[in-house]
């Protein structure tokens, strides 16, 4: 995705400036010169180090040294931004596939490839050299099939990808990162990688510089969100850990004792499953080094070392202790939970840890249909106006049915020529015009989960791991 590519660097004010040191060998013989460029360098200096540079001239400290010095060149400081979009795709490209409102997919543009659907074949060489949001034909069906190459996106990827678990969707997500202060650069973690979605979200809010640190239990799962990242372009943004941040393996051992039948019949049954599943990535080496789960849980980062953490887990509540040890001071966390028995239980373990200025939402979504719709306008003349004789009537015959007497239609005609009000058929009618209309869809979807925000305190919490050693 664009979002994961590299900066690109190129010269700004600062860098045009030219400001700089001038080497004392060009000074001059000029006293007047060389007072001057003398001054200069102070200025310099001043610019660049601002009151460390002042205080270090009253001390006995300096901080003149020539590695320092370097670092007065404003050359050295170009400007970063994300280099353009990618207009045209690519061989090996992420493209989302549009075949419906409601239905998308995706591929991989691999040249002599072909991506077949219900519309047709559509090869993949005709996909390489377009621009994304081109429109294509199917190579059968008389070209009567077509579909839409988009450039992809969070949201995109978000409905198009394979769902290994349930995802969180975009609205979840947008709130997510907001009341998260995710912003470039921050180093975030976040519990429950599952499909992915979500961590897409994090990469863009946190690129060019920020790291994520994602945690799955689930080796098999692990192997595939790997193998996504490095195909879409992100792997230097994330890393992907095969760990149990709940360390419920340590938990169930305490419980039952370390030697017990029970633990051990559990913890044979945890290593079976993760054997089974890692026969799913024979192909799928990423060519990472394998992580070991010692079973003690946390996210092994030492002490305050994320900005904000994301808790995507069946039972939160094991996690915030070690969430609390890794978050930084006036950090952000969020827990995604769709029970309100789980969501009780992590507020309580929230606020032992520490943690305050709690929070929790539920959001709900509601489409609407947008679209312009040709209207005409109304008739200007005057409306009947009904007096108390044509009222009387109208109550006449509502009273004796439909069948109307002579008398009452001649009266009734009479009035209407004495009023001389009442529309005519024929009436000019004026120009149509489009009004741009909107309707809401007949489906709304349903609860998806309640998000819980809450912000460390100041106080740095111990290791929950430091009793087990």
């Amino acid at each position: 995705m664009d979002f994961g590519r590299d900066m690109t660097k190129t010269p700004g004010i600062v860098a045009k400036s030219k400001i700089r040191l001038v080497d004392e060998i060009h000074l001059g013989d000029d006293p007047l010169d060389r007072e001057l460029c003398l001054k200069a360098n102070e200025a310099a200096k001043e610019l660049f180090f601002g009151n460390d540079y002042t205080a270090s001239k009253q001390a006995t400290d300096s901080i003149e040294d020539e590695e320092t010095l370097k670092l007065i060149d404003c050359s050295l400081y170009n400007e970063q931004h994300l280099p353009p979009a990618r207009r045209l795709i690519q061989p090996n490209d992420l493209v989302v596939v549009f075949e419906s409102f409601n239905d998308l997919n995706f591929v991989y543009a691999k040249p002599n490839d072909i991506f077949s659907n219900r519309n047709g074949h559509f090869h993949h060489n005709d996909f390489i050299g377009k621009p994304y949001g081109c429109k294509i034909r199917s190579k059968d069906n008389e070209g009567l099939g077509f579909l839409y190459l988009l450039r992809p996106t969070p949201e995109l990827w978000a409905r198009s990808l394979p769902h290994r678990t349930q995802i969180v969707h975009e609205l979840d997500a947008s709130m997510i990162t907001h009341y998260l202060e995710i912003s470039p650069n921050m180093t975030v973690c976040e519990s429950g990688t599952g499909s992915g979605a979500m961590s897409h979200v994090i990469l863009r809010s946190i690129a060019p510089k920020g790291k994520l640190h994602t945690y799955e239990f689930n080796k098999m799962r692990v192997g595939k969100a790997r193998k996504e990242f490095e195909g879409h372009g992100l792997g230097h943004l994330v890393q992907v850990h095969h760990r149990d941040v709940c360390g419920k393996k340590n938990l169930l051992a305490a419980q039952n004792g370390a030697n017990s039948e029970e633990g051990m019949e559990q913890s044979a049954e945890d290593d079976a499953l993760t054997d089974s599943t890692s026969t799913d990535l024979d192909n799928d080496d990423t060519g990472e080094d394998e992580e070991v789960d010692d079973g003690k849980g946390g996210f092994q980062l030492g002490q305050a070392a994320a900005h904000a953490i994301f808790l995507d887990l069946p039972e939160p509540w094991l996690a915030v202790p070690h969430a609390a040890y890794t978050i930084k001071p006036n950090g952000r966390i969020c827990s995604y939970s769709p029970c309100m028995e789980q969501t009780q239980k992590t507020v309580a373990a929230l606020k032992q840890n520490g943690f305050h200025s709690l929070r929790t939402v539920e959001a709900r979504l509601k489409e609407y249909y947008v679209d312009e719709y040709e209207m005409e306008t109304p008739p200007t003349d005057l409306l009947d106006i009904p007096t108390e004789e044509t009222v009387s009537l109208e109550k006449e015959r509502q009273i004796g049915g439909t069948q109307k007497t002579k008398e009452s239609e001649q009266h009734t005609e009479d009035e209407t020529k004495v009023s001389g009000k009442k529309r005519s058929n024929d009436a000019a009618k004026g120009p149509s015009r489009k009004i741009l209309c909107a309707r809401p869809f007949a489906h709304m979807r349903g609860h998806t989960a309640f998000l819980t925000f809450a912000t460390a305190g100041n106080k740095l919490r111990p290791d929950p791991n430091a009793s087990l050693t």
